[in-house]
Protein backbone atom coordinates (compact mmCIF):
# COMPACT_ATOMS: atom_id res chain seq x y z
CA UNK A 1 0.00 0.00 0.00
CA UNK A 2 1.20 3.37 -1.20
CA UNK A 3 0.64 5.35 1.80
CA UNK A 4 3.45 8.50 0.56
CA UNK A 5 2.10 12.10 0.58
CA UNK A 6 4.03 12.41 -2.93
CA UNK A 7 3.19 8.86 -5.02
CA UNK A 8 5.72 7.97 -7.95
CA UNK A 9 5.17 6.94 -11.33
CA UNK A 10 6.33 3.85 -12.88
CA UNK A 11 9.13 6.09 -15.05
CA UNK A 12 10.25 7.66 -11.82
CA UNK A 13 10.80 4.94 -9.77
CA UNK A 14 12.59 3.60 -12.78
CA UNK A 15 15.16 5.86 -13.10
CA UNK A 16 15.75 6.75 -9.70
CA UNK A 17 16.44 2.41 -8.98
CA UNK A 18 18.28 2.32 -12.28
CA UNK A 19 16.37 -0.17 -13.99
CA UNK A 20 13.63 -0.53 -16.89
CA UNK A 21 9.73 -0.14 -16.39
CA UNK A 22 9.57 -3.31 -17.76
CA UNK A 23 11.83 -4.68 -15.48
CA UNK A 24 10.21 -3.61 -13.01
CA UNK A 25 6.55 -5.05 -14.07
CA UNK A 26 8.29 -8.01 -14.47
CA UNK A 27 9.19 -8.07 -10.56
CA UNK A 28 5.68 -7.39 -10.05
CA UNK A 29 4.35 -10.30 -11.65
CA UNK A 30 7.11 -12.40 -10.00
CA UNK A 31 6.10 -11.36 -6.39
CA UNK A 32 9.50 -9.97 -5.86
CA UNK A 33 8.16 -6.31 -5.85
CA UNK A 34 4.45 -5.75 -4.46
CA UNK A 35 1.52 -4.54 -6.61
CA UNK A 36 1.31 -0.98 -6.21
CA UNK A 37 -1.81 0.84 -5.91
CA UNK A 38 -3.74 2.56 -8.81
CA UNK A 39 -4.53 5.66 -9.05
CA UNK A 40 -8.18 6.72 -10.21
CA UNK A 41 -6.29 7.25 -14.02
CA UNK A 42 -4.98 3.68 -13.74
CA UNK A 43 -1.99 4.60 -13.81
CA UNK A 44 0.60 3.19 -10.89
CA UNK A 45 1.62 4.53 -8.00
CA UNK A 46 4.85 4.05 -5.98
CA UNK A 47 6.10 4.97 -2.36
CA UNK A 48 10.53 5.77 -1.67
CA UNK A 49 10.04 1.73 -0.68
CA UNK A 50 9.60 0.10 -4.18
CA UNK A 51 12.92 2.14 -5.02
CA UNK A 52 14.77 0.45 -1.98
CA UNK A 53 13.19 -2.53 -2.92
CA UNK A 54 14.42 -2.14 -6.52
CA UNK A 55 18.21 -1.43 -5.49
CA UNK A 56 18.31 -4.01 -3.52
CA UNK A 57 17.39 -6.49 -5.88
CA UNK A 58 19.61 -5.09 -8.54
CA UNK A 59 22.60 -5.26 -6.37
CA UNK A 60 21.62 -8.96 -5.50
CA UNK A 61 21.63 -9.48 -9.34
CA UNK A 62 25.16 -8.00 -9.51
CA UNK A 63 26.47 -10.63 -6.96
CA UNK A 64 25.10 -13.38 -9.17
CA UNK A 65 21.87 -14.33 -6.66
CA UNK A 66 18.90 -16.01 -8.89
CA UNK A 67 15.67 -14.07 -8.73
CA UNK A 68 14.66 -17.37 -6.43
CA UNK A 69 17.13 -16.68 -4.42
CA UNK A 70 16.81 -13.04 -4.27
CA UNK A 71 12.96 -13.74 -3.62
CA UNK A 72 14.29 -15.97 0.24
CA UNK A 73 16.79 -12.81 0.76
CA UNK A 74 13.58 -10.72 0.58
CA UNK A 75 11.61 -12.70 2.87
CA UNK A 76 14.57 -13.41 4.97
CA UNK A 77 14.79 -10.37 5.62
CA UNK A 78 11.81 -9.61 7.63
CA UNK A 79 12.89 -12.63 10.06
CA UNK A 80 14.36 -10.99 13.05
CA UNK A 81 14.84 -14.12 15.01
CA UNK A 82 17.04 -16.37 12.05
CA UNK A 83 17.00 -14.04 9.29
CA UNK A 84 20.66 -12.55 9.43
CA UNK A 85 22.26 -16.28 9.98
CA UNK A 86 20.11 -17.70 6.85
CA UNK A 87 21.29 -14.47 4.64
CA UNK A 88 24.77 -15.58 5.66
CA UNK A 89 24.45 -19.31 4.49
CA UNK A 90 22.70 -17.89 1.77
CA UNK A 91 25.57 -16.03 0.31
CA UNK A 92 28.46 -18.51 1.44
CA UNK A 93 26.41 -21.15 -0.88
CA UNK A 94 26.13 -18.43 -3.35
CA UNK A 95 29.98 -17.63 -2.74
CA UNK A 96 30.94 -21.08 -3.27
CA UNK A 97 28.76 -21.44 -6.70
CA UNK A 98 30.69 -18.58 -8.18
CA UNK A 99 34.57 -20.10 -7.43
CA UNK A 100 33.47 -23.10 -8.83
CA UNK A 101 32.13 -21.05 -12.02
CA UNK A 102 35.64 -19.54 -11.55
CA UNK A 103 37.57 -22.63 -11.59
CA UNK A 104 36.08 -23.76 -14.84
CA UNK A 105 36.25 -20.82 -16.82
CA UNK A 106 39.67 -20.68 -16.02
CA UNK A 107 39.79 -24.48 -17.35
CA UNK A 108 37.89 -23.29 -20.52
CA UNK A 109 40.47 -20.81 -20.76
CA UNK A 110 43.39 -22.80 -20.43
CA UNK A 111 42.32 -24.99 -22.96
CA UNK A 112 41.60 -22.32 -25.43
CA UNK A 113 44.67 -20.59 -24.91
CA UNK A 114 46.48 -24.51 -25.70
CA UNK A 115 44.51 -23.89 -29.02
CA UNK A 116 45.43 -20.79 -30.07
CA UNK A 117 48.91 -21.01 -29.17
CA UNK A 118 48.86 -24.50 -31.35
CA UNK A 119 47.01 -23.21 -34.40
CA UNK A 120 49.64 -20.95 -36.41
CA UNK A 121 46.65 -19.47 -38.33
CA UNK A 122 47.51 -20.34 -41.65
CA UNK A 123 46.92 -23.32 -43.79
CA UNK A 124 44.61 -25.63 -44.99
CA UNK A 125 41.24 -25.94 -42.08
CA UNK A 126 41.52 -29.77 -42.12
CA UNK A 127 44.85 -28.85 -40.41
CA UNK A 128 44.21 -26.69 -38.26
CA UNK A 129 44.29 -27.90 -34.25
CA UNK A 130 41.27 -26.03 -33.40
CA UNK A 131 38.95 -26.99 -35.67
CA UNK A 132 39.92 -30.51 -34.84
CA UNK A 133 39.82 -29.98 -31.54
CA UNK A 134 35.98 -28.80 -31.80
CA UNK A 135 35.39 -32.02 -34.60
CA UNK A 136 37.25 -34.69 -32.23
CA UNK A 137 34.55 -36.91 -30.42
CA UNK A 138 37.11 -38.06 -27.59
CA UNK A 139 37.62 -34.35 -26.39
CA UNK A 140 35.77 -34.12 -23.68
CA UNK A 141 34.37 -30.69 -21.94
Amino acid sequence: MNTHANPLTIGTVAKRAGVAIDTIRYYEREGLLPEPERRASGYRSYGEGAIARLRFIRRAKDLGFTLDEIRELLALSADRQHGVKAVKRRAQQRLVAIEQRIAELQRVRDGLAQLVASCPGHGKPEECPILRALGDDRVKS
